[in-house]
């Protein structure tokens, strides 16, 4: 029962280690399309108003919001969205199965941020600083 107890007692910061870890993950698309970090040639030369462009706005402004814990449930709410077209627009039309499809991660990220929508940011964040949790 102890270990229970103790499980229970550090899941909410558990829940902000994973948002923060979710929000740099995310970041770190923005980042290679907007700033070149880390340099990949498949994102050399993003347009911003490419589709691909626009999803690295969101990455990029959303993953940092979200890293930092601010204004998490509405932005969680658009990046899941923003997963949700990704998937169904990029990878189902290649195969129904997300391994298949190399969806996978756009799957997760939707489900991840969809549950910060609903969970919130948890203790370690600028909502929670502000009450705003």
């Amino acid at each position: 029962m102890a270990i229970q107890t103790t499980l229970n007692s550090c899941a909410p910061y558990i829940q902000s280690l994973l948002r923060i870890m979710a929000g740099l993950l995310f970041l770190q698309h923005g980042t290679t399309k907007y700033l070149g970090l880390p340099a990949m040639q498949q994102f050399a030369n993003v347009s911003p108003t490419s589709l691909s462009g626009i999803a690295g706005l969101f990455e990029l402004i959303g993953g940092a919001l979200l890293v930092i814990g601010l204004f998490t449930r509405p932005v969680a709410f658009l990046c899941s969205g923003l997963m949700a077209v990704a998937y169904f627009m990029v990878h189902a039309p290649k195969s129904f199965y997300p391994i298949a499809n190399g969806g996978e991660l756009a799957v997760l990220y939707c489900f991840v941020f969809l549950f910060f929508t609903f969970a919130g940011p948890g203790p370690l964040s600028v909502d929670g600083a502000r009450g705003k949790a």
